[in-house]
């Protein structure tokens, strides 16, 4: 088997790990009807995998630290096999969710190991091609991997989807054991050493932002089928439709970031998705009794919310190049952390008010992580204009003569350039 190769099989696993992520979202109705559960708590499998992935997986790396990346990359995999089947065999709410934590665990670890292994295993200047491919492979459960479960329920039930999830999964091992090389780990990073970055208050913010937005996008997404079925009956035809239409959507959101970020800026590129969502959030609740409508909406409103998630990436990237996995790292963290708290106040909110103030929550949210990435930004803007200032004025004592006048960027420029 080729490095290429063993690069899409590592994409593969991605698809089956993000599907096991985002099936839930698909099949809520009908995980609550098995369990004889309310929408409520069937939303908090979504908490406490997100939780489990954010906290487990950066315990469970530095824990096996010493070990090699293929030993990880195989333990990893026994930990999400070992939730998925636990999840099957159990029937008692309490033991899905201890399952889905290790599901979640398992699976925090896995995208964190293949995106390392990726980058050796392709030929040199192609690394973020390689890791590219294990984020494509994780798109892709949203555009195929969600609809087709919800294909396979509907003849089936919840539980054959994530069948064919752990059959296939126990496949891949077997492949992974035989083909993948024994790579060494990176010198691992002390928690404390992450920590500390969230202490500078450029770094803290930033998080920030991406805590209050993904918390906004998890209270909608997490409860999206509960909220179609509230406007009235909907065949599984009209259902699966709505399901790829919005993956569709959702990727074209993460290709469209990168081509924004490039050619507006970032600032303009977060602000813009951001308040794309506010919008989009705030006619949700106005036309909430309007299926098309509301399919329509959510296809805006998603691909808003992709967009954001990259550029954010990138945002964070440039904060502090020399210590950007660092702060990616971190930022999974926040965005898993996100979906769990999103996740949590969407299911105590439909259990004591109308679905539809899932809306409301959602708006509060998007609303307060718009203002603080707009503060940012003007601060951001200030810094560089001072920056340049200063410049401009050394160089021309350097040069023997201080220049009469300092020309002023306007602030657009400054605008379309910041990272």
């Amino acid at each position: 088997m080729s490095n290429q190769q063993k690069i899409y099989l590592l994409a593969f696993m991605s698809f089956l790990v993000g599907t096991s992520q985002y099936i839930i979202v698909g099949v809520l109705d009908q995980i609550a009807t098995s369990l004889n559960i309310s929408l409520s708590k069937a939303g908090q499998l979504v908490s406490v995998y997100a939780l489990a992935s954010a906290i487990g997986a950066p315990l469970i790396i530095m824990v096996t630290a010493r070990m090699s990346q293929k030993a990880q990359l195989i333990l990893s995999l026994i930990i999400f096999i070992i939730g998925i089947f636990a999840m099957l065999l159990f029937q008692s709410y309490l033991l899905i969710v201890i399952s889905r934590m290790i599901i979640g665990a398992g699976a925090g670890v896995f995208i964190v190991i293949a995106y390392g292994i990726s980058a050796q295993l392709a030929e040199k200047g192609k690394q973020g091609v390689a890791m590219a491919n294990i984020a494509m492979g994780f798109s892709l459960a949203l555009v195929l991997g969600i609809p087709l479960g919800r294909m396979i329920t509907a003849v089936a039930n919840w539980q054959t989807i994530f069948w064919m999830i752990g059959i296939l999964s126990l496949l891949c091992l077997v492949v992974v054991h035989k083909s993948i090389p024994k790579t060494l780990s990176q010198t691992p990073i002390a928690l404390r050493v992450q920590l500390a970055y969230l202490k500078q208050p450029k770094i803290l913010s930033a998080l920030g932002v991406t805590f209050l937005f993904f918390i906004s996008y998890a209270v909608i997404n997490t409860y999206i089928m509960p909220l179609l079925f509230s406007i009235r009956t909907i065949s599984e035809h009209e259902i699966s439709t709505i399901l790829l239409a919005l993956g569709i959507t959702s990727f074209i959101g993460t290709k469209l970031a990168g081509f924004l970020a490039d050619h507006v800026g970032i600032a303009p590129t977060l602000i813009g998705s951001m308040l794309l969502s506010c919008v989009m959030l705030v006619l949700l609740l106005l036309v909430s009794h309007s299926l098309i409508l509301t399919s329509l909406l959510l296809l805006i409103w998603i691909s808003a919310a992709w967009t954001f998630g990259p550029a954010q990436s990138i945002h964070l990237a440039f904060i502090a190049p020399e210590t950007s996995g660092i702060l990616l790292s971190l930022n999974i963290s926040f965005v898993q952390f996100g979906f769990a708290t999103g996740a949590a106040l969407g299911g105590i909110s439909i259990a004591h008010l109308p679905i539809h103030s899932l809306y409301g929550i959602a708006i509060f949210f998007c609303v307060n992580g718009t203002l603080s990435v707009t503060l940012f930004a003007k601060m951001a803007l200030k810094i560089l204009y001072t920056y340049e200032r200063v410049i401009i004025f050394s160089q021309g004592v350097f040069d023997g003569h201080i220049p009469s006048t300092l020309q002023r960027r306007t602030h657009s420029n400054y605008f379309g350039k910041m990272c």
